[in-house]
């Protein structure tokens, strides 16, 4: 069936549908990851947006239902060069159309994925639908420009309802859920921590009536500027227990402590992008996946541990006085490298 993708502007490409037949809409993002794509598309800091895999063959493994990162994909759509028919891997448990399907995924293959990836990067990130009911430009930017102003919570959306509790004998960590992924959760687990996974929006005195040695802010979707009361929560809990910030939570935890946020061109979505540790010199190549940044220099109280070769941004920090440290990559690197797992160790030496 053939299949429509318009972005705000009114540029199109169209291509070949896949997965539930229909529309979807969302922000436009490429991804620049060779593997991976069933992590990218169960990955809660996706809600909200159509993802553009650059690598021009997906689906060659397959899926299965051991590799997701949440309970659910959270991507509103997914666009492909190509998507292979025929996986091959001993893991594999459904082809790619199932899976996309089944998950009520829309999707757009046989599109040339380049062009649009250097679209992207030349006018930035924008909305867009994809459509396999109508053909029609003018009528699809209509329905896309009013699906743009309909005001959604990303994070309420992906967090936890209820508070979920994975016991061990280790230190006591409480993770606010904006978008937790499963890997940040085993990276603990595998550390023996006892985790406390609590709704984005608890209040201190929930947090703090789980006895927790440290609190992890986790990654998430959307804005975090529109997070004002999770802002709050995290500047009453600076100075009472170690805090690591990842992604999302760190941009939050920046901002608690005083700085802002601004948003990226085209963001960063990928398993390669390299990050310089000012404290030794080194450079890790990294897994991220984020929409904004924290503006530099924004206290005195911390130091800029942390900067994005390709573009200088800020990637993480620490407090000079109190036992916080955040990075705005995926220290648990799924899918990605493994340079940056010894965040995780790190942590555990604040508590």
């Amino acid at each position: 069936m053939k299949s429509v993708l318009v972005l705000e502007d009114g540029t199109y490409f169209t291509g070949e549908s896949f997965g539930r037949k229909g529309e979807a809409f969302g922000e436009i993002v490429f991804n620049t990851c060779m593997t991976g794509y069933q992590e990218i598309t169960t990955d809660p800091s996706y809600n909200g947006q159509i993802v553009a895999m650059t690598y021009p063959l997906i689906g060659n493994y397959g899926f299965n239902h051991l590799d997701n990162e949440s309970y659910k994909p959270h991507i509103q759509g997914f666009i492909v060069s190509e998507l292979c028919d025929y996986p091959s891997n001993w893991r594999c448990s459904m082809d790619a159309d199932k899976y996309f399907e089944s998950n009520n995924i829309t999707g757009i293959k046989g599109i040339d994925t380049r062009a649009l990836t250097q679209y992207i990067r030349r006018f930035g990130s924008m909305y867009g639908v994809i459509s396999s009911e109508c053909g029609n430009i003018d009528t699809l930017l209509e329905r896309l420009k009013a699906d743009k102003a309909r005001k959604r919570n990303l994070v309420m959306e992906v967090t936890t309802k209820i508070p979920v509790y994975k016991p061990g004998p280790g230190k006591r960590v409480v993770i606010l859920d904006f978008g937790v992924k499963n890997n940040i959760i085993k990276a603990l687990q595998d550390r023996n921590c006892h985790i406390s996974i609590l709704p984005a929006f608890s209040t201190l005195d929930e947090i703090m009536k789980h006895e927790p040695d440290g609190i992890l802010l986790s990654n998430g979707p959307g804005d975090p500027m529109e997070l004002l009361s999770v802002k709050n929560t995290v500047q009453g809990l600076i100075g009472l227990k170690p805090i690591l910030g990842i992604c999302l939570g760190h941009q939050l935890l920046g901002i608690a402590l005083g700085g802002t946020t601004y948003k990226l061109k085209f963001g960063h979505h990928g398993g390669n992008h390299p990050v310089k540790d000012l404290t030794t010199g080194r450079c890790y190549i990294t897994s991220q996946n984020h929409n904004y940044a924290l503006e530099r220099d924004f206290s005195d109280d911390v130091t800029i541990t942390h900067v994005n070769i390709n573009d200088n941004t800020t990637e993480g920090f620490r407090h000079k006085s109190l036992p916080i440290l955040s990075v705005q990559y995926h220290p648990e690197a799924s899918p990605g490298p493994q340079d940056s797992a010894y965040i995780f160790d790190e942590f555990l030496k604040l508590l």
